[in-house]
């Protein structure tokens, strides 16, 4: 099997650091699988995921000039399905994968749509939270001016 860019291999674990793991690949040949290559989730340690001898799938992502290979184990295995956000209202943000508008005609709620209690203190979605903000912001600035005109005023007045 050619060992090219792209080509998903079988190799074995032979050595761990603390920035990654060094795995051989068929043919003698070895490459190093960063850190931030091993697994989808946070890896804070390598040798929670990984151990010497193990068996792993990997995927060639780079051979640099000096003709060092670089590994990921996460992108030779399918990404973990992402989960349902609590927020599908179809505000800002990237469209959906399938193309389209996520808000159903009419601004109806979107089918199985459960609308959890919120809190006074703790706005829904991303909206709320940003003109929550923007009224906060707008007040506090309103507040400094009139105590800068106040403090102006004072100055004027001792002159």
């Amino acid at each position: 099997m050619e060992l090219g860019v792209g080509s998903i291999q079988e190799g074995k674990v032979t050595g761990i650091t603390k920035f990654g793991a060094f795995v051989t690949l068929p043919g003698g040949r070895s490459g190093l699988v960063h850190i931030s290559e091993i697994a989808y989730s946070y890896v804070n340690d390598v040798k929670d995921h990984l151990t010497e001898g193990q068996e792993v799938k990997v995927k060639v992502i780079g051979i640099d000039n000096a003709g060092r290979i670089n590994l990921s184990i996460k992108k030779a295995l399918d990404p973990p399905p992402r989960p349902v956000s609590a927020n599908m209202s179809g505000g800002a943000g990237r469209p959906p994968a399938g193309g389209g508008d996520r808000r159903p005609p009419c601004g109806g709620r979107p089918a199985g749509f459960v609308q959890r209690p919120v809190s006074p203190k703790e706005p829904a979605d991303f909206e709320d939270r940003l003109k929550q903000f923007m009224q906060s912001s707008d007040s506090r600035l309103s507040d400094l001016r009139m105590a800068e005109k106040k403090s102006t005023r004072r100055g004027n007045r001792n002159r």
